[in-house]
């Protein structure tokens, strides 16, 4: 199973995106989401966009993402 992440794009170039995880930016590789544009949210995996979704699609598995560390982290697990 693969696991993405959203990610909010800052920056676009012809092969590539500077986006934004939870707060930290990155480069991500978006040849399989060519038409993507900044303030887009796009799914990130193994350093690739994998695919554009809505603000609202994103904000919601933000807020899950953000509950699983949140509980990993009360259980002391790294």
């Amino acid at each position: 199973m693969c696991i993405g992440v959203p990610a909010r794009v800052l920056e676009r170039d012809e092969y590539s995106a500077v986006v934004d995880v939870m707060g930290t930016q990155m480069t991500v590789g978006i040849i399989f989401t060519t038409d993507v544009k900044i303030h887009d949210y796009v799914i990130v995996h193994a350093g690739q966009a994998m695919s554009i979704v809505d603000e609202e699609y994103a904000r919601e598995s933000l807020l899950e993402w953000r509950a699983l560390i949140h509980a990993r982290d009360l259980e002391g697990i790294s």
